[in-house]
């Protein structure tokens, strides 16, 4: 059966990122860091692994992903909605703190819960093997679906507890005959590895 590779890249870091705000689907650009660990990231990838980049519409997200495309030499970056980050509703904006507090469930009005999020990632994992099947595609996406990808594709064993995904963090996933599993877990920023 033909293996599709998958790498799931974290965008680079923004203002909101340093304050541990809950970016959800709001709109906030990458920083002069974000965009430096965008070209970090960029310069580290092997063009050889990816033949296509495919983005979330997120521009922190997409911005990462153009940097990233040019370097590899790939002309065009596909932007997959199903790449979005999960809706925190009301609670975007707030700390994790903030959060936790106002809203123990985790659920703030207008937030999509883990349920629809697993949905939602699942319907991408199917996208995936629909348009890609058989190739390499790098996605770039966000810290809580890139989350929960790993946590379905590693039956649970993964992230371990209490850790993140760094900006500009690289993960890989592959789907063959005996359906999906993790090839790379590296939830660190490919900015610090470089050091």
């Amino acid at each position: 059966m033909t293996k599709t590779t998958v790498g799931l890249l974290r965008h680079g870091q923004t203002d909101w990122n340093i304050d541990f705000r809950l970016q959800g689907i709001t709109d906030i650009p990458l920083n002069e860091t974000g965009l430096a660990q965008a070209r970090i990231a960029a310069e580290v990838i092997n063009a050889e692994d990816w033949d296509f980049i495919a983005s979330s519409p997120l521009s922190r997200a997409k911005e990462t992903a153009e940097i990233v495309a040019q370097q590899l030499g790939i002309s065009e970056v596909s932007i997959e909605p199903l790449l979005l980050e999960r809706s925190f509703g009301d609670a975007e904006g707030m700390t994790h703190e903030e959060w936790k507090r106002d809203f123990p469930d985790g659920l703030p009005p207008g937030g999509e819960s883990l349920d629809v999020l697993r949905a939602r990632a699942e319907l991408l994992l199917d996208r995936l093997l629909t348009v890609y099947r058989g190739t390499r595609v790098l996605t770039v996406s966000h810290g809580a679906l890139i989350r929960k990808l790993v946590r379905m594709v590693s039956g649970g064993e993964l992230p371990l507890e209490g850790q993140r995904f760094g900006n500009t963090s690289l993960s890989v996933i592959v789907h063959d005959e005996n359906g999906w599993r993790i090839e790379s877990f590296e939830p660190r920023s490919l900015a610090d590895l470089s050091k």
